[in-house]
């Protein structure tokens, strides 16, 4: 046989088994956090498609404000099976709902790439301050490469009823974990410039996103759709080194927000990160 015999041919095989390699090595991960509202049956096929499509780019998704009744977790399982028929192989986990009354009872999702990164574990409803927070975090631990990194996705009260009278309990989350590397993410409903967020910056994390607006506006003023810096990541730097960090304009895609806001008043937010310098 002849297979390996041209040089160019043997160039070309050990070109692709070097992008292989480093492929299934890459330390890089992205992180899409989206306010879906009222992410149910109220979002047909047509609109589940159009959400696949935005997200199918990233590694893992958290989503806030899944319906806690009928609809919300069969959405997700719908926008999962989206995504594989997209390509990919993707898994997901949905919330059970949280702890809060009426509007405040809600469900969160992850959705992940497993071609890039694994489940660890069961994910969890962070239960310690339920009575104190209304929708209380949820926590998956995914793994790349045997390295280890936590999420926690959350979705505060409304302004109106002050936020930061739960965001205020952050400062005692990462004690209860302290070998975990976290990532909070979601929709805080207050900009991450606000004083409350101060004893977490003290530990050390930052925001992925600074004077970002990541709301949408009922109607575009000046041309500027975007109305409050409410989405956001928080993350310790010298645990995980943020490599890039936006949002996804997707309202670009409708003629007008009224369109746009029946996908989400909110846009998705993402950042990518290097577990490089993590420990196994």
């Amino acid at each position: 046989m002849q297979l390996y015999s041209d040089p160019d041919l043997k160039k070309y095989i050990i070109l692709l088994l070097i992008l292989i390699s480093f492929s299934c090595y890459s330390q890089n991960v992205s992180l899409c956090s989206w306010n879906l509202q009222n992410f149910g049956k109220s979002k047909g096929e047509e609109k589940i498609a159009y959400i696949a499509q935005v997200v199918r780019e990233f590694d893992i998704i958290a989503l806030q404000e899944v319906v806690a009744g009928h609809g919300g977790s069969q959405a997700v399982a719908r926008l999962a099976d989206e995504l594989n028929r997209l390509g990919n192989q993707w898994d997901y986990v949905v919330s059970d709902p949280t702890s809060g009354m009426g509007s405040s009872r809600e469900r969160y999702a992850f959705i992940w790439n497993t071609a890039k990164v694994k489940q660890k574990g069961k994910a969890w409803l962070e239960e310690s301050y339920n009575l104190l927070i209304d929708r209380e975090p949820y926590y998956c631990r995914f793994t790349i490469n045997n390295k280890v990194f936590t999420v926690a996705s959350f979705h505060a009260v409304p302004k109106s009823k002050q936020p930061e009278t739960e965001i205020k309990y952050f400062k005692y989350l990462p004690a209860l974990y302290p070998a975990d590397n976290l990532i909070f993410c979601g929709d805080f409903n207050i900009p991450q410039s606000h004083t409350v967020f101060n004893p977490l910056k003290k530990m050390g994390y930052v925001s992925a996103l600074v004077r970002q607006k990541t709301s949408l506006k009922q109607r575009p003023v000046n041309g500027n759709a975007l109305a409050s810096e409410y989405d956001n990541f928080y993350f310790h730097p010298a645990k995980l080194k943020m490599t890039a960090s936006g949002i996804v304009h997707f309202y670009g895609d409708f003629e007008s927000l009224k369109d746009a806001r029946s996908i989400s008043d909110h846009v998705p937010v993402y950042m990518k990160i290097d577990l490089g310098t993590l420990a196994k």
